[in-house]
């Protein structure tokens, strides 16, 4: 299963905005730090809109927050609603094999893609921005990380 470009950027743009919170994200900063197009992201960015996924804030000082909160951002639902087409296969989308019928074959994907989705099912935006982890990824991405208050006794 190969995920298209498009998915890829979803996901990774709700990433961003997730380890940006409560800040705002802008479109420019999010191509910036992944090395991306900023008209390829613009369209991304819009359907997320569509999807709520993102709240876009027009005007001086806008910008893009997440749309619900990260427990609610299911992966599988994203993939579902970002990739155009999840037919492995000719017969899974027209059917135009001449062994479509008695094959075999088309239910071993449509089983194995059953299961792809259900893994990614299991996971939420929340899990992909918990864990220590996290903070090497906004690292890497540029995104500053509020260092924890000192103690005061």
């Amino acid at each position: 299963m190969r995920l298209t470009r498009y998915t890829d950027y979803s996901l990774r743009t709700l990433i961003y905005v997730g380890l940006r919170e409560p800040g705002q994200s802008s479109i420019g900063e999010i191509a910036r730090a992944y090395g991306i197009s900023e008209n390829h992201l613009t369209k991304v960015v819009h359907q997320l809109g569509r999807l709520g996924l993102i709240r876009t804030i027009r005007g001086r000082g806008g910008g893009l927050r997440l749309g619900m909160a990260p427990e609610r951002i299911v992966i599988g639902q994203v993939v579902r609603q970002t990739e155009d087409d999840l037919a492995l296969v000719e017969c899974f989308a027209s059917g135009a094999c001449l062994i479509t019928a008695p094959c075999r074959l088309k239910h071993a994907l449509g089983e194995a893609l059953g299961a792809f989705l259900a893994v990614l099912d299991g996971y939420t935006l929340a899990d992909l921005l918990g864990g220590p982890e996290s903070k090497e990824v906004a690292r890497l991405l540029g995104i500053p990380t509020p260092e924890p208050e000192a103690a005061v006794l």
